[in-house]
């Protein structure tokens, strides 16, 4: 692993959604045995939390804080998207409700955290940083 780190490496949210990428990979494996139609609740899945991945990655980048803002929120967004695929899969007999409940956790922690970033650029200029 390389010693220096692009600014979004440090976030404990950009390390929280890689996290909650690796749980959900093997969980989508364990899926996959099943009929076709879990292929649709997986592709959503999948993108949805590729896409808050990137989102948080691409965000942090933004000079702007409004923009950095919007890209935090869609982030959040596509969390609150897993969350609900999570539950589908759950309505559609593909996994045990007790399967879900680490991811939805995780799920849970970072929607909490990317709030609080969000909620912190309206008072002080577009500036956010994590606690330490």
């Amino acid at each position: 692993m390389p010693t220096q780190l692009f600014d979004h490496e440090k976030l404990d949210i950009y390390r929280l959604e890689l996290a909650f990428i690796q749980w959900l990979s093997p969980l989508m494996s364990e899926c996959k045995v099943a009929e076709a139609p879990s292929r649709e609740i997986l592709d959503q899945i999948d993108r949805a939390s590729l896409s808050a991945f990137l989102n948080t990655a691409e965000g942090n980048g933004k000079r702007q804080g409004k923009q950095r803002a919007r890209f935090f929120d869609d982030a959040r967004g596509s969390l609150f998207e897993c969350a609900a695929c999570l539950d589908a899969m759950v309505a559609k007999g593909l996994v045990a409700v007790e399967r879900i409940h680490e991811g939805k956790a995780m799920l849970l922690r970072v929607v909490s955290l990317l709030t609080r970033m969000v909620d912190g650029f309206e008072g002080n200029g577009g500036r956010v940083r994590e606690e330490e």
